[in-house]
C-alpha cells in the first residue's frame, strides 16, 4: 500500500472486538456540535432569534474557571468542562499542581449545579503563555450516550463519569507536549461501545478505548495528527463499511472505525496544521481550512489514494478555525466578519457578504483565561462554528456577539444578541436542544430561550 504524504511512523494494535451501543435522544446534543458533529439541530422547537441580558434570557451562572470546550445537553442535564488554580488570571498560581480541571452537571432548566467533579493534572503540563493561552486546559467538549459522560483533559487522560458523578475510570492516551506550544483540542467521539479519542499531541495517535472499562481496543500512531486540532466525524458508505474520518496537515484521512485500519487518504489543502473539523452530508467529507486556505469535498469509501478517484471539487476558500456547517445542500462558514456560503455539489460561491452591527473587534487582553482573548495573530480571529436550528445559522463571535442569518440562498441577517456587555470570551460552539440555547463564554454559562 502507498502511504500518504504525512502518514509516517505507523503503527496499529488491536484488542478487541466490540457491541453496538445504544443511541442517544434525537434531542440531545450530546457531542462537539451536535449529531456526528454536524452542527445541525433537528429539533422542532423555535429557536430564539433575538435575546440580551434582559430578553429571553433564561439563566446565566457562573463557571469554577474558564474554557473554551463546548457544552453538550443530555436529557435535563448540560455538562460542561473548565480549569482553575493555574493560568486564570494574573492573579493565580504559578505552580502548574495547583491545576484542576472540573466536569460539571447543570439542570437545565434551573441552571443549578447538580454536581461538579475536579480532577488532578498528570504534570508537566503545557506552561500558560503565548498561543496556548487563547484556549488554555479545557478545550476537549465532552460526549455522552446518555448513561455516562466521558471527557478528555489532555495528558491527563480520558475519564468516564456516571451521570451522579461517579469516576468510573481514567486512561491515559500519552503525556507529550506539543512541540508547538498550542496545546491540544480535539474532542473524544462515541463508536458503538468505543470512545475514539484523537491524541494528537499527547501521542501523535487515535485511540479507541472500551467505553465499559477504559482498556484499549485499537491504537494507530503516525506523526501526520501532531498537526491536528480538529475532530473526526463517521461517514457511512454503505450498509456494511463506515469510515472514520479526519482532516490533517496536506490530506483527509479516512480509517476503519472497528479496528483502526488506515483505509484511504486524499492530498488536500497545502498547510502544516488542521484547526478545524471535517463535516460530513451524503458520503462526502467537506473541509475549509484557515491558517493557509484551502478547500475540499472528497467522497469516503476507496482504498489507497484517492485523490484522483474521490475528490468532488477543492476551491481556494478560507475559513480561519471554525468548522463549516452543512445545511440543505450549502456550506456556510465565517471568517473576519465576513458570511460566506458555498454550493456543496459544487463548491461555487453563493454568496460571500459583510456582516453588519459587530462589535468594534476581537476583545482585548494577553490570554484566554477569564480576561478576554489575544489580539494578534490567529488568536485575534473566532473560535466558534456556526450552528443551524429552525432554518437559521447561529455564529459566536469571540468578541461576544452572536450573528443571526437566514439559511438560504440570498443572504439574510436577521439579528446581532449580546448575552452581556462585560469582557468575557466566547470560544466555545453552542449547544441547542428543545429550542434552548446554551452558550459558554470564559466566565459563564447561558441559556437563552423562548419566553
Amino acid at each position: 500500500m502507498q502511504f500518504p504524504r504525512s502518514y509516517s511512523a505507523i503503527c496499529w494494535v488491536a484488542f478487541s472486538a466490540v457491541s453496538l451501543a445504544a443511541p442517544a435522544l434525537a434531542s440531545d446534543w450530546a457531542r462537539f456540535r451536535g449529531s456526528n458533529g454536524s452542527g445541525v439541530s433537528s429539533d422542532e422547537e423555535p429557536v430564539p432569534t433575538t435575546w440580551s441580558a434582559t430578553e429571553n434570557l433564561k439563566w446565566r451562572v457562573a463557571l469554577p474557571g474558564p474554557g473554551s470546550s463546548s457544552p453538550i445537553v443530555v436529557g435535563d442535564r448540560v455538562f460542561v468542562t473548565c480549569w482553575s488554580g493555574y493560568g486564570v488570571d494574573r492573579g493565580s498560581s504559578s505552580d502548574q499542581r495547583q491545576l484542576r480541571r472540573h466536569l460539571i452537571c447543570l439542570n437545565r432548566e434551573t441552571g443549578e449545579t447538580i454536581w461538579s467533579r475536579a480532577v488532578e493534572p498528570v504534570l508537566p503540563e503545557d506552561n500558560y503563555g503565548g498561543m496556548f493561552a487563547q484556549h488554555g486546559y479545557a478545550s476537549h467538549t465532552p460526549v455522552s450516550d446518555g448513561q455516562r459522560v466521558y471527557v478528555f483533559f489532555g495528558k491527563t487522560g480520558a475519564l468516564a463519569f456516571d451521570m451522579e458523578g461517579n469516576q468510573l475510570w481514567q486512561t491515559s492516551v500519552g503525556t507529550g507536549l506539543d512541540p508547538r506550544s498550542w496545546g491540544s483540542a480535539s474532542s473524544p467521539i462515541l463508536y458503538k461501545n468505543m470512545l475514539i479519542v484523537t491524541a494528537s499531541a499527547e501521542s501523535q495517535s487515535l485511540v479507541a478505548l472500551n467505553k465499559e472499562n477504559g482498556e484499549v481496543v485499537w491504537r494507530k500512531e503516525a506523526s501526520g495528527l501532531a498537526g491536528l486540532w480538529g475532530t473526526p466525524v463517521l461517514i457511512e458508505v454503505d450498509q456494511d463499511r463506515t469510515d472514520l474520518v479526519v482532516g490533517v496537515p496536506y490530506e483527509i484521512w479516512g480509517f476503519d472505525p472497528e479496528t483502526g485500519k488506515f483505509r484511504w487518504y486524499s492530498e488536500a489543502m497545502d498547510t502544516d496544521s488542521f484547526c478545524s473539523s471535517v463535516v460530513a452530508g451524503g458520503g462526502v467529507a467537506y473541509a475549509i481550512e484557515g491558517r493557509s486556505g484551502g478547500s475540499i469535498a472528497v467522497r469516503a469509501g476507496g482504498e489507497d489514494d484517492v485523490t484522483r478517484s474521490h475528490v468532488v471539487w477543492t476551491g481556494r476558500h478560507a475559513n480561519r478555525i471554525g468548522t463549516p456547517v452543512l445545511y440543505e445542500g450549502r456550506l456556510y462558514f465565517f471568517a473576519n466578519r465576513i458570511a460566506s456560503c458555498l454550493d456543496a455539489s459544487t463548491g461555487e460561491e453563493i454568496f460571500r457578504s459583510r456582516l453588519e452591527g459587530l462589535g468594534s473587534g476581537p476583545i482585548s487582553g494577553g490570554g484566554f483565561g477569564g480576561r478576554g482573548g489575544g489580539g494578534g495573530g490567529m488568536g485575534g480571529g473566532d473560535y466558534a462554528s456556526p450552528v443551524v436550528a429552525d432554518g437559521k445559522v447561529y455564529f459566536q463571535t469571540r468578541a461576544g456577539d452572536m450573528v443571526v442569518i437566514r439559511a438560504g440562498r440570498e443572504f439574510q441577517q436577521l439579528a446581532v444578541n449580546r448575552v452581556t456587555s462585560e469582557n468575557e470570551d466566547f470560544s466555545a460552539t453552542p449547544a441547542i436542544s428543545n429550542g434552548q440555547l446554551f452558550i459558554r463564554s470564559s466566565r459563564h454559562l447561558y441559556c437563552v430561550a423562548q419566553k
